[in-house]
């Protein structure tokens, strides 16, 4: 702040010399972008979902396909199907009972499935990992219980192995005020779930990210506290 002032004050300084060419510079590159139009697809109405946190993915069929964290009949999120010119269609309306407020987004499997999490729900109220076909055929594959992990609210990353992985914000062999402190999971595509590590606190607690699979094959994460 002190140099844009002293440079509009003192034209010939060293200081407004640089803030007129940078800002000369962010124009002339403007005025080269070519005109941009947003256009709204969709406005949820809570009635075909509503807080979509996650993104879109592009599945191979060309249409778009995403999560609502809450929505009608059940009032525990759903899975919806959007095309380009946006059509909406709601896939999979969740009941608690085959899971709750799915907060991540998708991934499309190898088979052409769509898989993910949802963060509450399901036959032990941990959570959930799913499959649902693009036509909206849901298959729940795992239901956390607490000791393998509870409360996925970060989505899947399928491996070249075929194999899915992912993180749970809470469960797991470790307590951490008064909860397990999350866990990094393996899924198969059979729906044969291995803990891989659970989190004690001092190496991390409560991821809620992604993980990303890296060129060296390891995988990478954050943990939302815990640490050093």
């Amino acid at each position: 702040m002190r140099q844009i002032k002293q440079g509009a004050s003192a034209s010939n300084s060293i200081g407004g010399t640089r803030t007129c060419a940078v800002f000369l510079l962010w124009a002339t590159a403007a005025v080269a972008l070519p005109a941009q139009t947003f256009t709204t697809l969709h406005s949820f109405d809570g009635k075909d979902g509503s807080r979509p946190y996650a993104g879109l993915i592009q599945a191979t069929d060309g249409n778009l396909y995403g999560t609502t964290d809450l929505g009608e009949p059940h009032g525990e999120g759903t899975v919806f199907k959007i095309t380009p010119s946006g059509m909406l269609t709601t896939l999979h309306s969740f009941d608690y009972a085959d899971g709750g407020n799915p907060s991540a987004g998708l991934v499309q499997g190898t088979d052409g499935n769509l898989y993910g999490t949802t963060y509450g729900g399901g036959a032990n109220q941990g959570g959930e990992i799913f499959k649902i076909t693009p036509s909206g055929r849901l298959t729940t594959f795992h239901s956390f219980e607490g000791t393998d992990g509870s409360y996925p609210y970060a989505g899947l990353v399928q491996a070249t192995n075929g194999d899915f992985y992912g993180t749970t914000s809470g469960g797991g062999s470790s307590n951490c005020f008064g909860a397990g402190c999350g866990t990094v999971f393996k899924i198969t595509p059979s729906g044969i779930l291995t803990t891989l590590h659970s989190f004690n606190g001092t190496d991390g607690q409560f991821p809620a990210g992604v993980l990303v699979r890296a060129t060296d094959g390891s995988f990478y994460g954050t943990t939302e506290y815990g640490g050093g």
